[in-house]
């Protein structure tokens, strides 16, 4: 699906960074930094153009081609890793930031990679998340058509045991983000910092 998705001209998700990333980037530390389910690098180009060292981690070959050559366009380089994330996992105590927007995965997976999540960052790392709710089923406006891989806050408190989490709510806002993602959306943003 995610390779059929991301053949098609353009970007599906558009070219330009999640606005919640772009409000809190700069909370994140010098070093490196981890995009999860990363499509066609939108938010890896962003952060490189920052001069970080960005990995983009997708199960998607296509969509990480189109990654790298969004970075070239712009004069950055980012390294990608193609990988399913129901196995692959975050070396432990690597990342200065971890960055999930709009990764829906079941929530087996999901709690799994949270808690890899925690252990990956370095003291002081920060992990910035947005995902929709379980509210945005039914809206038309993005995201799966089933509550199962939708988040809450109260599940993230949970799964994301181990991080202060400076900022976590439960929101409504207007998305523009290509034409996956278009409309009055129901959310859920995280800003996490592991302890120094």
């Amino acid at each position: 699906m995610w390779d059929q998705r991301y053949a098609a001209d353009g970007f599906a998700y558009g070219a330009e960074p999640n606005d919640f990333l772009v409000e809190h980037a700069h909370r994140i530390p010098e070093g490196p930094v981890l995009c999860l389910a990363e499509g066609e690098g939108r938010n890896a180009a962003y952060i490189a153009g920052f001069g970080r060292p960005v990995t983009a981690v997708d199960l998607s070959a296509v969509g990480l081609e189109k990654a790298k050559a969004l970075a070239r366009s712009r004069g950055l380089d980012i390294e990608t890793i193609r990988a399913d994330l129901s196995t692959w996992t975050p070396a432990p105590g690597a990342w200065a930031g971890i960055v999930s927007i709009f990764c829906h995965l079941p929530p087996p997976v999901r709690t799994a990679l949270h808690r890899a999540v925690v252990d990956a960052l370095v003291p002081g790392g920060v992990f910035i998340l947005e995902a929709y709710t379980p509210d945005q089923v039914g809206r038309g406006t993005g995201g799966p058509p089933v509550v199962g891989p939708m988040m809450t806050a109260a599940g993230l408190r949970t799964e994301l045991a181990g991080l202060q989490l400076d900022l976590i709510e439960e929101t409504e806002r207007e998305i523009s983000e290509g034409r996956f993602h278009n409309g009055w959306s129901a959310v859920v943003r995280v800003v996490g910092r592991k302890p120094a």
